[in-house]
């Protein structure tokens, strides 16, 4: 019998098993949309993440992150892809506070999203998902911080248009500026930095579309 969509806190503990049902079937050498990186380096980087205290500043600040990707390379080193795939299907340590549903959702639903999408997107023949409007709604509401990150160096303005229902957010002031137009998982997907996979219509004048196309987009 069908049932409704996830409820709110819920939302991430369905994305983490689905992208750890897709790096189960498709490998540990399936690439990603993450330059240089497979299935195996994917999975290293989710359990470092959330079981490496020490690795978290790299994530943040990119001064750090030669620490992050050491630590990532040496769980990859320590543990077998499937190891790596079933440590992260079975959710953070109990001491992260992610292990709270709320903080899972609010933390990981679209992160797991976005590295679902890193790897279907990167297998011909792909094509976007689905998702019910309560999660489509999430993604909206999460655009305004990553968008805030992700739009940082554009070098000129960002209006993010949804296309699935009315709503319109500016991510970046500018004196002119391009409207990113496009269901909100995929204004997520280009602010984070997957421009050539996300679907979206980019609208301005010319010169200032040419500027963002080039410009060092994502998180």
């Amino acid at each position: 019998m069908a049932t409704g969509p996830e409820p709110a806190q819920r939302r991430a503990r369905a994305q983490r098993h689905a992208l750890a049902d897709l790096l189960t079937d498709l490998g540990p050498g399936h690439p990603t949309l993450c330059a240089g990186w497979t299935n195996h380096d994917l999975a290293a980087h989710l359990v470092t993440r959330e079981r490496v205290p020490w690795a978290a500043p790299g994530l943040i600040i990119s001064s750090l992150h030669g620490i992050t990707a050491r630590a990532e390379r040496a769980t990859m080193r320590a543990h077998a892809f499937p190891e790596l795939v079933e440590t992260f299907r079975a959710g953070p340590p109990w001491w992260q506070p992610t292990r709270l549903g709320l903080i899972d959702d609010a933390a990981n639903f679209v992160e797991f999203f976005v590295h679902a999408e890193d790897i279907r997107r990167a297998a011909v023949g792909w094509e976007p998902r689905e998702l019910d409007d309560t999660s489509r709604d999430a993604m909206w509401a999460a655009l305004r911080l990553i968008g805030f990150a992700g739009f940082r160096r554009a070098g000129v303005g960002v209006v993010a248009e949804r296309t699935d229902r009315p709503g319109r957010r500016t991510l970046h002031a500018g004196e002119s500026s391009v409207e990113i137009m496009g269901p909100p998982e995929e204004l997520v997907l280009y602010a984070f930095g997957r421009v050539e996979a996300a679907r979206v219509e980019l609208l301005g004048a010319d010169d200032d579309v040419k500027l963002l196309r080039a410009a060092p987009v994502g998180i």
